[in-house]
């Protein structure tokens, strides 16, 4: 028997994992990539008797390949905040599927462990920018400014890392990242320890300072949209810096499109934080997109749609 576990290279990806593994300690197959790479299920190798544990990829995103795999005989445990779609009926299918504005894939692991590793779930939502919802499930635990403000800083760095057009744009290829944080059940001791902590602070800083030069080439009261260069910068604060832009700016929606060796465009998009909603429903519109209700992005959008982008940005969020 082999088990594969499958997950986003994200923080709430490796967070979700982390969590299940400190409970369920297994010897697995580790299949992720950059946050983008979502079509992660094409990579399993399953026969009749395997595991399959996938988190906080799209199922919608994955149903042929998922079926594929239930249908080798093996047995699938799914966690996962993003639009699904009708979720297959089988035997050998365990899904743990919500796509709720405030919920992410780290917090849906949590409830299934009875928060037996909650600060992690915590960091998670943070990652994902739910930083209400972060401090709503940290509440139990009862945490200090300071402290919260440290899961926070930890789940931006984590989320950070996993942004890139390639591995090569990335600090940390995210399997590896997920096995620096692996021997250690507290966060505090891993952000206090760990080098792999300073070295994403460190990049992060610098990345940031470069994102902020950059002017909106839209602006309105309902959006904002800006364009970066091609450089791998680019492609690794795209989610961030779109979270601190929402987050200063809540009753506003959100795209960076940073620009491809290709020509296209990689996009984030965040919904105005009032409302968490709609962001998947624009990125839908347009090939290789994707994601939920509050973040989504468009893996590799046309030069010549970025225009048309830009105007049913504005039509979403009228």
């Amino acid at each position: 028997m082999t088990d594969f576990d499958v997950f986003n290279g994200d923080a709430d990806g490796i967070c979700a994992l982390h969590q299940l593994r400190l409970a369920e300690p297994r010897q697995s197959e580790l299949i992720t990539g950059v946050k983008r790479d979502i079509n992660l299920v094409r990579r399993v190798a399953a026969k009749s008797g395997d595991r399959v544990t996938v988190l906080d990829v799209s199922l919608d995103k994955n149903r042929d390949e998922l079926g594929r795999v239930l249908g080798e005989g093996a047995s699938v445990q799914y966690f996962d905040h993003h639009f699904a779609g009708e979720i297959p009926q089988s035997d050998r299918l365990e899904a743990h599927i919500d796509t709720a504005g405030d919920v992410c894939t780290g917090l849906l692991v949590s409830r299934y462990l009875k928060d037996a590793f909650l600060p992690w779930a915590v960091t998670a939502l943070f990652g994902d920018n739910l930083h209400d919802a972060a401090r709503a499930a940290a509440e139990p635990l009862g945490l200090s400014d300071e402290q919260l403000a440290k899961l926070e800083r930890l789940g931006t760095l984590m989320n950070y890392n996993g942004y890139g057009s390639t591995i090569d744009d990335l600090y940390f290829p995210p399997d590896q990242l997920y096995q620096k944080v692996e021997p250690y059940s507290d966060p505090f001791e891993f952000i206090e320890t760990d080098a792999a902590f300073e070295t994403l602070a460190d990049g992060f800083e610098d990345d940031m300072k470069r994102a902020e030069s950059v002017e909106p080439v839209l602006e309105t009261d309902s959006c904002a949209a800006f364009v970066f260069p091609c450089e791998s910068f680019s492609r690794r604060v795209s989610g961030v810096y779109s979270n601190q832009l929402a987050r200063l700016n809540p009753a506003r929606a959100h795209a960076l499109a940073s620009q491809l060796p290709g020509g296209g465009y990689l996009v984030s998009v965040r919904a105005p934080l009032q409302t968490k909603s709609g962001a998947d429903e624009l990125c839908r519109q347009f090939p290789t997109g994707g994601g939920r209700q509050a973040a989504a992005g468009i893996n590799d959008l046309p030069a010549d749609q970025l225009d048309a982008f830009l105007a049913a940005m504005q039509t979403q969020f009228a």
